[in-house]
């Protein structure tokens, strides 16, 4: 694969301020791809200071000159959309048919509604004897994971370039070969100098510097909880704006009354999709105790399907498989009922996790209460609506969910009272202008849409 070996840095590639680099696997194979340099904190502060400098000028365009580059953009990551996907599955694994519809498509959707959200979002309001002017936070530091790579920066920097911010972005080392691309496609919408730039690097030092910067105003950041506690305490410290998209442990609730085997199969799907390494996955099935067997057998004939290789990838990497099939060791130490799948490796080559299912799993589980990042599907018995509701809400987790009921008012009932930020109502679409984000230790912040664009802006008033 195509890999620079510089940063990119007030709208040009410049060379890396160290020798070192990060080495990208294909997890597929476990071949290395392309080398990358490991940026330092002297990387991150050049790039911060580009963006400083380019400020003033990208606050001050007119949001419809912004929505015009962003439209640029959203052109340019179109006209790429074959090379994405074929990078996407190359570092992430991820099987061609979800790298183009998904990881390199659901983007491009994206960036067009930040284009045309940036030329009607009303910067200006009036209020009383006041005028309300919403600004742009200043530079920002975005962090990126891995799992959806492409998707994920431009849900930061299309809205951050929306509100007028400039960016410095720093995405996951497992990935950064998509990053790069995502780099030239701003240089082909001709972004101007320093309004986006971009530093690979290993997080604990490129991460860290870029959160810890005293020129960054404010930091987007989405991972693991984990980490997300740490920069939002340093975040803290220093009195900056921070948005925080973290773990997930969603609960799939299926009252009585429905299409069992459509709610099931939706529901197996849902997980197996980018091989379970999605914080917003519906990995708690709940399921009415009387119905418990026969959806364990719909899910048993429904994750066959899912061939590792064909319809599912590999995972990242060596140690997010170990990781997995540790959970699925500890699942049936603590009783849990394996109905399908199982620890053991189902290829001889590449990082594959066989897709599993268990039965029998009670709140207090391991496999219940942590995320598991993989396709691993728990099915938990309820006895009333109640059961399930406490059930569902018995997580320090609240980022997604479904509910599936004889009709929607039912559901909709229900969704009001779980303790999440999205809720799919029997089997609803996704929609890109709705807000992502999540209750607890989900996070901070909403992504996507108005919502989104929001978080990159703050609020000033005028009395006259």
């Amino acid at each position: 694969m195509k890999a620079h070996d510089g940063m990119y840095i007030d709208g040009a590639w410049r060379p890396a301020a160290g020798t070192g680099t990060i080495a990208v696997v294909n997890p597929a194979d476990e071949q290395v791809i392309g080398h990358v340099p490991a940026g330092t904190a002297e990387d991150v502060d050049a790039a911060v200071r580009a963006a400083r400098a380019a400020l003033p000028a990208w606050a001050a365009t007119a949001p419809a000159d912004r929505a015009a580059r962003i439209a640029a953009l959203r052109d340019a990551l179109a006209a790429r959309k074959d090379e994405m996907a074929a990078t996407i599955t190359a570092e992430l694994g991820a099987p061609p048919q979800t790298a183009q519809a998904i990881h390199a498509g659901l983007p491009v959707v994206v960036a067009g509604t930040y284009a045309d959200l940036a030329a009607t979002y009303a910067f200006e309001e009036k209020v009383g004897n006041s005028t309300v002017l919403m600004e742009p936070v200043g530079v920002v530091g975005a962090i990126t994971p891995w799992n959806y790579p492409l998707h994920q920066i431009v849900a930061k920097v299309a809205p951050a370039l929306a509100a007028g911010c400039t960016i410095v972005l720093k995405p996951a080392e497992d990935t950064p070969l998509t990053a790069q691309l995502f780099a030239e496609a701003v240089d082909a919408a001709g972004l101007p100098a320093g309004v986006f730039n971009l530093v690979t690097g290993l997080g604990p030092v490129a991460g860290q510097a870029l959160a810890e910067h005293d020129g960054v105003d404010m930091v987007s950041f989405t991972g693991s909880t984990a980490v997300g506690r740490r920069i939002g305490a340093a975040a803290g410290a220093a009195v900056k704006r921070v948005a925080l998209e973290l773990g997930g442990k969603s609960a799939n609730v299926i009252l009585p009354g429905v299409d069992l085997a459509r709610a099931v199969s939706v529901g197996i799907a849902n997980v197996m999709s980018n091989s379970g390494q999605t914080c917003s996955a519906w990995t708690r099935m709940l399921v009415h105790r009387d119905l418990q067997d026969e959806a364990a057998d719909l899910a048993a004939a429904a994750v066959a399907k899912y061939v590792p290789g064909d319809r599912v990838g590999p995972l990242v990497n060596a140690k997010q498989q170990e990781r997995v099939r540790g959970y699925i060791e500890k699942g049936i130490a603590e009783g849990a009922r394996l109905v399908a799948g199982g620890p053991e490796a189902p290829l001889d080559k590449g990082y594959y996790v066989s897709p599993t299912v268990f039965a029998d799993v009670t709140p207090d589980m391991t496999i219940a209460r942590e995320e598991i990042f993989g396709p691993v599907v728990s099915i938990l018995p309820y006895e009333d609506e109640d059961d399930a509701l406490r059930i569902a809400n018995g997580t320090v987790y609240g980022l997604a969910g479904a509910v599936w009921a004889a009709d929607d008012e039912t559901a909709v009932a229900f969704a009001r009272r779980m303790e999440t930020g999205q809720v799919d109502i029997n089997g609803g679409r996704f929609n890109p202008l709705a807000p992502f984000g999540g209750y607890k230790q989900s996070g901070v912040g909403r992504e996507l849409g108005a919502h989104g664009l929001t978080e990159y802006l703050q609020t000033k008033s005028l009395q006259f």
